[in-house]
């Protein structure tokens, strides 16, 4: 499957029917600080304040975030194509986005399983200049931080603090390879900046530009983390509909191994908030030939806290057939 199969099309569905769908999404949203059910009493009087300054710090951050989900429930009256996201910054982690001042922070795990992973014994150490397939097995424990510098710009870092991958040998591969090569250690580390060029409003999509730098740190292994410096530069394309919020994303790479800019990752996100506290997420992904497709439920156990679970399942051959992740996201 092309790129421009995918996202041809559904750049012209998000432009087409943006201005038309709108005067039906005019219903009343739930409020972007999610987490919060949605309150039709007014807003806090300046008595309400003085009384409340005397109760513990806990039940005044309670009364601080609910203070703050009833006025952004007024003004996204007034922009109902927001209703699924709100007005953050959206992040490399599917359906999570970042506001100005706004720390957020994600530990994780991921299991990844592919029966038939490409590999050349020659780019493990053991001569055979050829490609295999054969099983691989990746563990990996993972952080994730993003912060709103401004409403615009935003910075990201991750990194898969722990890693473990074994490649299993093809029956076919009569290298002096063992029947199953095996690393761990530090994984893939990176870091982005992340530019909203404009907001998106009624007719208009969101446009976000990211820049993202995979840093060398695992020179010595094979087949975990990142060898030499690879940069990607992408876009992000946003709107939002009655029926859910659509993204596109596109990215142009170097890779300092290959010596060659190429494609990057490329594909489309579909986000959902189907109550004040359960999000959906739907999303197909891809790289080069490897497509996968994505479901993510997101459950909002307190204002600052999200369990995010999701498993992501191949639709090429070259494609992790099963790759499963659990984590906690906390904001402050």
């Amino acid at each position: 499957m092309k790129i421009h199969h995918v996202v041809g099309p559904l750049t012209l569905v998000l432009f087409a029917t943006a201005a038309s769908g709108q005067e039906a999404a005019t219903r009343n949203p739930f409020a972007p600080n999610w987490g919060e059910p949605v309150e039709t009493r007014g807003a806090l009087t300046l008595d309400d304040k003085v009384f409340r300054l005397g109760r513990d710090a806990g039940e005044s951050a309670a009364v601080t975030a609910t203070a703050q989900a009833r006025a952004q429930s007024e003004e996204w009256k007034s922009r109902p194509y927001l209703a699924d996201r709100g007005d953050g910054i959206h992040t490399s982690l599917f359906g999570t986005y970042v506001r100005r001042n706004e720390l957020l922070v994600y530990l994780f795990y991921e299991y990844t399983r592919n029966r038939d992973a490409e590999y050349k014994p020659s780019e493990l150490g053991f001569g055979l200049d050829r490609d295999f397939r054969a099983k691989r097995e990746d563990h990996e424990a993972l952080i994730f931080a993003a912060y709103g510098i401004t409403d615009s710009l935003a910075v990201e870092f991750e990194s898969a603090v722990y890693t473990t991958a074994s490649q299993s040998k093809s029956r076919d591969d009569f290298s002096s390879m063992p029947q199953t090569f095996r690393e761990s250690g530090l994984g893939d580390t990176e870091a982005q900046i992340r530019y909203r060029w404009f907001e998106e409003t009624e007719v208009r999509p969101e446009l976000i530009s990211f820049f993202e730098v995979v840093f060398p740190l695992q020179k010595n292994k094979h087949v975990i983390g990142t060898q030499d410096w690879e940069l990607n530069l992408g876009v992000n394309l946003t709107k939002g509909f009655p029926w859910g919020t659509l993204m596109l994303k596109g990215s142009y790479g170097y890779s300092a191994a290959e010596g060659d800019f190429e494609f990057g990752e490329y594909g489309i996100e579909y986000v959902k908030r189907l109550s004040d506290r359960w999000r959906l997420v739907l999303a197909i992904e891809g790289e080069q030939d490897e497509l996968s497709a994505i479901a993510e439920i997101q459950w909002k156990l307190r204002p600052n806290i999200t369990i995010k679970l999701n498993s992501g399942f191949g639709l090429t051959s070259k494609a992790p057939d099963f790759a499963p992740e659990v984590g906690i996201l906390f904001s402050f």
